[in-house]
């Protein structure tokens, strides 16, 4: 047996940290592997939490199925609205303007994607913008909304993460986990193999465990301080470092969209809840300082601000490994890709449902360990390429930063993706990768990178044919929205918060 596995058998699990990350993991281990396993959370009150991951991605509403978690009682208690996508501006040129909503564009046959086809009648003069055949983006652009058990349209969230974690922490007590309030300050490890045996905190009370999960944030106490895993940096292809958050008073209806618009070295977002506003600035502080930073994200804010603006620092890249030894990183500790396409909770989600799907009961093996890495580093990978294309297409060379952009190199697995559907218009989604093909077309026609080809199989339909296809499609997304309540009107008859 070498020193990164053991064969003793995992059933106390202790969880550093709490926050998103930490009681996301101790909810889902509790639910589903609750019986077999002791679960301790330790975090301290003392030590703030990010807090500012407040856009998520439908695959929540997957893992929440999972878990039992009710809608409406979770919308509730974490002022939730809704999301149809994210509205880019500025991002191609100045004064642009596109919708990546979560939406199917179209409709595909088995040889041929619908975007060949509307290229088709795009070259015929027969089509109209790429988004009007989109129906969760057109609802978007109505801010309009409504859901049903029978209705299939594709939304996330926006939900205050503090009370996110606050909810998820109050489940996860009621469902057995033990919280202990503390700071860690000591980390042990076994002499022989590394592996780590207990935290010692402030108080003095020593946590043992068999397997533990670092949820401590950027520092990764476990996983970087103390096995020094090591750090792959992706900085050269994300180059912003910083972000500047802060929350304001609600000043009109919440719409079903983030906006993201893009400044002069970086974006800023807008996500709206029920009670307020998230706010912030990313961007690189090799083009911009702080101080004109955050006067820049104040001079574009509407409504009283609720807190301090408050700078957050961070590094692109990920973990070489995520799980080392018997330690998996979860959430900002395994690793960070900035929220412009709201991945981060995502990502805890991923990992914490990959862990229960590979878990050790039976001790930490090299084949595991192994396993799961690998499935990390390629969705971590993947989702890096989707949030680069943004940087990379645009068509601004109008400041430093997007200048570089613009003409950085970037990973060969982009490259190939954007020479393949700049040359012949093909998109796909590969296996387990989280961003459908309506994704990547969203994006790759908003910052207007249009392909020289496309598939010929859109030439077998005549153009009467084709004017019909269009224009029908185009018609039943237009009823279908004519018929939606307003996304406002819709909260609060739905999930309307009493705070």
């Amino acid at each position: 047996m070498n020193s990164s596995t053991t064969q003793k058998e995992i059933k106390k699990i202790v969880i550093a940290g709490g926050g998103t990350a930490g009681w996301m993991s101790a909810i889902a281990l509790s639910k589903k592997l609750g019986e077999l396993l002791d679960i301790t959370l330790i975090e301290s009150d003392e030590i703030g939490t990010i807090g500012v991951g407040e856009a998520t991605i439908p695959p929540m509403r997957t893992f929440h199925k999972l878990l039992g978690i009710d809608e409406q009682e979770f919308m509730r208690a974490t002022e939730a609205t809704f999301k149809l996508g994210i509205l880019f501006e500025n991002w191609g040129q100045r004064g642009d303007s596109y919708i990546h909503s979560f939406g199917k564009t179209g409709k595909d046959t088995w040889l041929g994607d619908f975007h060949h086809f509307w290229l088709r009648a795009k070259e015929l003069g027969v089509a109209d913008e790429f988004g009007t055949y989109c129906y969760e983006l057109q609802a978007a652009k109505a801010n309009k909304f409504a859901t049903s058990p029978t209705s299939d349209i594709n939304f996330a969230y926006h939900l205050d993460a503090t009370r996110y974690a606050k909810y998820l922490r109050n489940m996860s007590e009621a469902n057995g986990v033990k919280r202990i309030e503390g700071k860690i300050a000591q980390v042990n490890q076994d002499t022989e193999s590394g592996f780590i045996t207990s935290l010692q905190l402030e108080s003095g009370a020593v946590i043992e465990g068999d397997f533990f999960i670092d949820c401590t944030g950027f520092r990764g106490l476990l996983i970087e301080e103390t096995l020094k895993t090591g750090y792959v940096d992706w900085s050269h292809w994300l180059p912003c470092d910083r972000a500047i958050a802060v929350q304001t008073e609600s000043v009109g209806p919440a719409v079903p969209y983030t906006r993201s618009v893009a400044h002069d070295a970086g974006w800023r977002w807008r996500i709206p809840l029920q009670h307020r506003v998230g706010n912030g600035l990313v961007y690189c502080s090799r083009y911009l300082s702080d101080d004109d930073a955050r006067t820049t994200l104040l001079s574009n804010i509407e409504g009283k601000t609720l807190i301090e603006p408050r700078i957050i620092k961070f590094q692109t890249g990920r973990r070489t490994k995520s799980w080392n030894k018997n330690c998996v990183a979860l959430g900002l500790a395994s690793g960070f890709i900035e929220p412009l396409e709201s991945t981060s909770i995502h990502l805890i989600m991923m990992g914490i449902t990959r862990l229960m799907q590979l878990f050790p009961f039976n001790g930490v093996t090299d084949a595991l360990m192994n396993e799961y890495n690998q499935i990390s580093r390629i969705e971590m990978e993947q989702l890096r390429d989707f949030i680069v294309l943004h940087y990379k297409t645009t068509e601004r060379e109008d400041t430093p930063f997007w200048e570089y952009c613009k003409n950085m190199a970037i990973p060969e697995t982009l490259q190939h993706r954007i020479a393949l559907f700049k040359q012949s218009a093909h998109a796909y989604q590969s296996n387990g990768e989280l961003f459908r093909v309506d994704s990547w077309t969203q994006v790759m026609f908003g910052q207007r990178l249009m392909p020289e080809h496309y598939h010929h199989l859109a030439k077998t339909m005549s153009q009467r044919d084709l004017q019909r296809f269009m224009s029908s499609l185009e018609m039943a997304i237009n009823q279908a929205v004519e018929k939606l309540p307003t996304h406002s009107d819709f909260v609060k008859k739905y999930c309307a918060s009493s705070t």
